[in-house]
């Protein structure tokens, strides 16, 4: 199976695209997708993947709601899937992600493909601002409106404000301890949620 970068994506566009400051721009098309307001963490090892989410949801600088739902199963429960950014515009891009994995049978890597692809050129769905975080035990991607899909080394991808910070942590926690996947991803978005001021701790953690 092709690398997602053989499709004609390349690695590491979505980290320049990331500002300092949170920010991905697509400089074609001249919109700023902010993405803040959440953390999405998922950690593979030993055959299993685990994803987490926090339930905040900010709207300027006030808390509008603690137990949002980032992180679901699609389709058959074979694939996770979290977003960053608009609840509203990453709630539509699931529910299209999801159906580009019926359209191929459950092959993600194809669909990431094929979505991104749609993202970067439909007038509509490039005005959506979020990034999506999905995966499947064997496959783990990062999708953005700028027609990226990056699949991240190590088996370990974080999206969000707090995404650094969970990062950060769950590499810690891969390299020098032996928890399994849910332990690490749990972990490591507790810790963003202590530093990060738009995540919190009430955490969704789905593991497939």
């Amino acid at each position: 199976m092709k690398r997602p970068y053989e499709y004609g994506y390349s690695p590491g566009r979505v980290a320049r695209n990331i500002s300092r400051h949170g920010l991905a721009r697509t400089e074609r098309s001249g919109v700023s997708v902010k993405i803040r307001s959440t953390t999405i963490v998922a950690v593979r090892r030993n055959g299993k993947l685990a994803m987490a989410g926090d339930g905040q949801v900010t709207v300027g600088n006030t808390v509008m709601k603690h137990g949002a739902r980032k992180v679901r199963r699609l389709t058959t429960g074979n694939v996770l899937a979290g977003f960053a950014g608009s609840a509203a515009d990453g709630i539509t891009l699931l529910e299209k992600f999801e159906s580009k994995l019926g359209e191929y049978k459950d092959n993600v890597v194809r669909a990431a493909v094929e979505l991104a692809k749609d993202w970067r050129t439909d007038r509509v769905l490039r005005r959506l601002e979020a990034l999506l975080l999905v995966g499947t035990p064997e496959h783990l991607l990062v999708l953005s409106g700028t027609g990226d899909v990056i699949e991240p080394e190590g088996g370990l991808a974080a999206i969000g404000s707090g995404g650094p910070y969970a990062q950060a942590a769950a590499q810690a926690l891969l390299r020098h301890t032996e928890l399994e996947a849910e332990a690490i991803a749990r972990e490591a978005l507790s810790i963003a949620a202590g530093i990060c001021i738009y995540t919190n701790s009430e955490i969704t953690l789905e593991v497939i």
